[in-house]
């Protein structure tokens, strides 16, 4: 199955690195694209890749390309993925899926009208203790959830925001620390809770870097079920912190963060879930050339799987939609200072 990177920037590398580890699967990286042709041309010799490409329509319109890797700036997957699946590609798309519900929806839509499994990149549901805490919550072992809490704790200096020109905007970043590094820990804290928000209220404030967007936030979400969740976000938290989750409720506490479980802790152990082994850390927390690969490699192994087998991919697009939700929410109620009602 052959697979084409659009966007040859740094989480390219990470899905390249992947799809090397995926090789003996026969998941090939056979085409890098970018619109400037010395990133592509460096990300081809990097990683041996046979075919290179200056334009998106160019490599869309290879016969021999399966898979497309979407890794442009946030604001533009929107348009890559709806031109990849208009040309029949399948489609691996990068963190958020869109910057607004609105442009999440036409892009996850157009997966569906034209017929190509899509898989969002939100590979922190990778861990083993998101899946053994949503589970938990699913089979009422945690009894009702009182509170949640998700710590997204980054650090993310001036010269990060100033080495593209693209970062740090609403037009092609969609937001700031919330929308590009905490997305993965929004969706992940509403993945596992598995209910929908009611009303939330939020600030997000821009108080140490020179960017239109937000570096610093924080919200309170009420759940549709009666539960409080809150969330913290920063790219000016130094040195970078790991992200942490915790979920309280009247049988127990769980909690974790990018090393493992911190605390699994139920009422009555004899009913209690079995703690999970600890996976592979994420990475990222003070830089965004850190990230681990394990998650994307199960996401892609899993992508080209569900072409083979003809099945739905393990987060399909429209997954995706609830953070964009959320965090949007929380920019309108910054703005407004109301509360938003999802």
């Amino acid at each position: 199955m052959n697979f084409a990177i659009i966007g040859c920037g740094v989480i390219a590398e990470t899905h390249a690195n992947a799809l090397k580890r995926l090789a003996e699967e026969d998941c090939v990286l056979y085409a890098c694209c970018d619109i400037v042709p010395e990133k592509a041309d460096a990300c081809a010799a990097r990683h041996n890749v046979p075919k290179v490409y200056y334009t998106d329509e160019a490599v869309l319109a290879d016969p021999d390309v399966d898979v497309v890797c979407v890794c442009v700036p946030s604001g533009s997957h929107g348009d890559v993925t709806i031109a990849a699946a208009r040309a029949g590609k399948h489609i691996v798309c990068e963190k958020p899926l869109e910057i607004t519900p609105e442009r999440a929806i036409q892009a996850a839509g157009a997966a569906r009208r034209y017929g190509v499994k899509m898989q969002s990149i939100h590979q922190r549901r990778m861990m083993p203790a998101a899946i053994a805490a949503r589970e938990a919550i699913r089979k009422g072992q945690l009894g009702r959830v009182c509170l949640a809490e998700a710590q997204l704790k980054y650090y993310r200096d001036q010269a990060y925001y100033d080495s593209a020109g693209w970062r740090g905007t609403w037009e092609l970043d969609g937001g700031g620390a919330l929308m590009n590094q905490g997305v993965h820990g929004v969706d992940l804290i509403l993945w596992i809770l598995g209910g929908q928000v009611d009303t939330l209220y939020g600030r997000a404030e821009t108080l140490a870097r020179k960017i239109p967007v937000e570096d610093t936030a924080a919200a309170v979400l009420r759940m549709k079920d009666g539960a409080l969740c809150v969330i913290e976000g920063a790219t000016t938290a130094y040195p970078g912190f790991s992200t942490a989750f915790s979920i309280y409720g009247e049988r127990g506490t769980i909690s974790f963060d990018d090393s493992g479980v911190k605390e699994w802790n139920f009422i009555d152990p004899e009913t209690a879930p079995p703690r999970p082994e600890d996976g592979t850390a994420m990475g990222g927390a003070g830089s965004n050339i850190d990230i681990t690969i394990d998650g994307h490699v199960a996401l892609l192994r899993d992508l080209a799987q569900a072409v083979r087998e003809d099945r739905e991919p393990i987060l399909p697009p429209e997954d995706a939609l609830a953070a964009i939700k959320v965090i949007c929410g929380i920019y309108e109620s910054s703005r407004t200072g109301r509360p938003v009602r999802i």
